[in-house]
């Protein structure tokens, strides 16, 4: 009896003990399970966060080339741009001006018939004063051969101009013009001169350059021109080179 009872509290105490190690084992075995599964899954969205940035970098880099390829190309042709346009932009802005008489610059492409059907003003008359001037790179004597005539509207007139090259080398020329005062640009009407057009002198040539115009009779129906009774023409002449800008006429 006793023995029997020795064996079954042995036995107890055994399977307490078992279950207790058991226990703790299991414990011990979800605890690792549940920390592998844990950290496999921090690993993968580690992985793929480290994708997804490799990604998004790219992306950034690409974009930044395309947009520097982009900033470049709009650059270049803008460069291209100014510099048709520098060559271009002395004779658009001659045409621009002769047309419209702005910035001092008489208007040209006269109307034939208007020039001979026209009637002068004779009770208008207007003292037209000549100028003559040179760049510093043109080694040249330029002058006119007139310093003033007096002209009515609506009457054609011919003046002249002498240009010289005193060196021994040929020279090429162009030249520039704009009136005073501004406003009567409008009116002064050129039928033939020698601005915006390359002259050729050889050593110590001399040459005579004329100018053909009129003052249009309209001159007399503005009331700006009112107290104008005399205007003047001037004329600068450059050395005609590769790339040259020429001063365009200005306001005055």
């Amino acid at each position: 009896m006793l023995l029997s009872f020795a064996i079954r509290k042995c036995c107890a105490k055994h399977c307490v003990q078992l279950a207790k190690n058991l226990n703790v084992r299991g414990l011990a075995t979800s605890s690792s399970q549940l920390f592998g599964r844990r950290t496999s899954q921090r690993f993968v969205n580690q992985t793929r966060g480290a994708k997804t940035n490799r990604k998004k970098t790219q992306n950034q880099e690409d974009d930044w080339k395309q947009r520097n390829k982009t900033a470049l190309t709009y650059i270049a042709a803008a460069g291209v741009g100014m510099i048709g346009l520098t060559y271009a932009s002395v004779p658009l802005y001659r045409l621009y001006c002769q047309a419209t008489g702005l910035g001092g610059t008489a208007i040209a492409g006269h109307d034939g018939e208007l020039v001979e059907t026209m009637k002068p003003v004779k009770d208008r008359v207007i003292k037209v004063t000549f100028n003559a001037d040179t760049h510093a790179s043109l080694q040249w004597n330029f002058r006119p051969q007139q310093s003033e005539i007096y002209v009515v509207p609506g009457e054609t007139a011919l003046a002249f101009y002498k240009a010289r090259n005193p060196t021994d080398k040929p020279v090429i020329g162009i030249s520039t013009y704009s009136i005073v005062p501004f406003d009567a640009g409008q009116y002064f009407n050129k039928i033939q001169c020698f601005c915006f057009e390359e002259q050729r002198l050889n050593p110590y040539e001399e040459v005579d350059m004329p100018v053909f115009f009129y003052i249009d009779p309209e001159f007399d129906e503005d009331p700006r021109m009112a107290w104008v009774d005399s205007i003047t023409l001037s004329y600068t002449f450059f050395e005609a080179k590769d790339g040259q800008k020429l001063p365009l006429p200005g306001y005055s």
